[in-house]
């Protein structure tokens, strides 16, 4: 089994809880309101990253981030907007396994028409008292499954 680490809303704080649950993983994607450069430059140091940008990624540092990704990694195809709100095409006509998205700081995964959906929810500034949170995707020669745990105890629940 490969995973992929899932992270969004960080606004610029990388809690140290959330590096450590994403050690080990073999490729990252931020889904938008990252906060700077410099997050994913420490995110770099765990693994390859993929990110959009999200509606408060402003300046200079974030004009070459995509305000949407279409990625094959491990054999999942993945669609990466920041706010799924924001979506205009159809995930499964589009061929998409997984869809994951930010911006709500909800963390949540549930499934449509045979097409994944994830919010890895929020690891940075706490807001709305949610719970700080990662996600995974964990591929396999079968059905990739998405999770959700909160740091740093990473107390995983599986919710599909």
């Amino acid at each position: 089994m490969i995973t992929i680490g899932l992270i969004s809303d960080t606004h610029g704080l990388l809690r140290p809880e959330a590096v450590r649950a994403l050690s080990g993983v073999r490729h990252i994607i931020h889904a938008g309101d990252i906060g700077g450069g410099e997050i994913l430059d420490e995110l770099r140091k765990i693994a390859p990253v993929h990110a959009v940008r999200g509606n408060n990624d402003k300046g200079a540092w974030a004009a070459g981030i995509p305000l949407y990704l279409a990625l094959e990694l491990e054999g999942v195809s993945i669609h990466v907007r920041h706010d799924l709100n924001e979506m205009d095409i159809d995930p499964k006509a589009a061929g998409f396994d997984v869809v994951v998205a930010g911006h709500s700081h909800k963390p949540m995964v549930s499934e449509r028409d045979g097409v994944q959906f994830v919010n890895p929810g929020s690891a940075g500034p706490r807001r709305f008292k949610l719970p700080v949170t990662v996600g995974y995707l964990d591929t396999t020669t079968r059905r990739p499954r998405t999770r959700i745990a909160q740091p740093p105890k990473v107390r995983i629940r599986e919710l599909l």
